[in-house]
């Protein structure tokens, strides 16, 4: 059986979806990116200082993840047959198309996926939509310090950290007690979550973490072990 990912509507969408990011997101960032002879650093800078206002500056940047690390996404949760999933950072959903597919692929499930920006969800859900994935897909908008704390509907599975990234400790501690024995747990751009690095490399902490060999090994996934 295809990949839903390889159906002409969901692989034209994703298409669309990453050109549009390309030249979206040259754009958006470019002022930020001018404000330093190091760009990265620039940015890192910003989004440390404070993470409310750079997100709220850059609302129309869809800060995505790579086209490897969405099928990524899509093979572990297909190789872990997920039925829990919850996204730190929904942006306008191309990770979230991703492991959507997955579900529906393996049969069904649910995807939590937390925004805090309304405009990117009412984008994400347009997306999902178009897509055919909508009814997989439970969107909760606003702080996801809050909104992680309404009940889930079972042990997670796989969690994919790409919101701010000063929340990434905060949010993987509170989830901890609920991920799933061997549960897969994604971060990307672990370098500006210094914090989040350190907790995951632990033994103690119970992960066995993996650099992922794109994007400048900034991504990353663990397994945690039982």
């Amino acid at each position: 059986m295809p990949s839903t990912l390889h159906e002409p509507t969901v692989s034209a969408l994703l298409t669309h979806l990453f050109a549009d990011a390309r030249k979206t997101d040259a754009a958006v960032l470019a002022p930020l990116r001018q404000q330093g002879p190091d760009a990265q650093g620039s940015l890192h800078q910003a989004l440390q200082s404070d993470y409310r206002q750079f997100y709220t500056q850059v609302a129309a940047a869809y800060l995505p993840v790579s086209e490897e690390l969405g099928r990524l996404l899509y093979a572990l949760a297909r190789a872990r047959r997920a039925k829990i999933l919850v996204e730190f950072g929904t942006s306008f959903g191309i990770s979230t198309i991703h492991l959507a597919a997955a579900l529906r692929d393996e049969g069904g499930g649910t995807l939590i996926t937390t925004e805090f920006e309304p405009s990117k969800v009412r984008r994400a859900r347009e997306n999902l939509t178009a897509a055919g994935l909508v009814h997989l897909v439970e969107f909760r908008e606003g702080d996801a310090l809050e909104t992680l704390r309404a009940p889930l509907p079972g042990p997670i599975d796989l969690l994919l950290l790409d919101g701010a990234k000063p929340l990434y400790l905060p949010i993987l501690e509170r989830l901890e007690p609920q991920l799933a024995p061997g549960a897969v747990v994604v971060a990307d751009n672990v370098k500006m979550s210094p914090g989040f690095a350190e907790h995951i490399a632990r033994p103690s902490n119970g992960y066995t973490p993996i650099a992922l060999p794109w994007d400048g090994d900034d991504c990353l996934f663990a397994v945690r072990t039982p």
